[in-house]
């Protein structure tokens, strides 16, 4: 089994981003957008290196509980006040992978059009 990188755990949160229904991939500003009907409800990347992983999602749920946790903060450029937030990452072992992948779901079901979002469980 191949070491875990920073770089293969965004690859694996982009793999399940993309697994959700008509999802598509872009790369405004260099970093990874995935959206759903031209909307991005996450954004990956991190340093050009790879010495940091860095996620953003849309969190109406959980948005404050998600920034009571010490590598999450609000997103920047007035995203935050709308719910997003950017969790960042210099560790493989402290990648929750289980949260980020909730995380995704939720910002998911928060851009997609209702009839989107009913196709995956919560």
């Amino acid at each position: 089994m191949a070491k875990k990188t920073l770089d293969s755990l965004e690859l694996e949160l982009r793999d399940y981003a993309m697994s959700l229904p008509e999802a598509t991939e872009d790369f405004p500003w260099g970093h990874r957008a995935i959206k759903v009907k031209k909307k991005a409800f996450v954004f990956l990347g991190g340093e050009k290196n790879m010495t940091e992983l860095s996620m953003s999602v849309k969190l109406p749920q959980s948005r404050d509980m998600a920034n009571d946790l010490p590598f999450a903060e609000p997103t920047g450029y007035g995203l935050g006040k709308s719910g997003w937030v950017t969790a960042r990452f210099t560790k493989v072992a402290d990648v929750p992978m289980d949260l980020l992948r909730a995380w995704i779901g939720e910002s998911y079901r928060a851009i997609a059009p209702k009839k989107l979002s009913k196709l995956i469980s919560a």
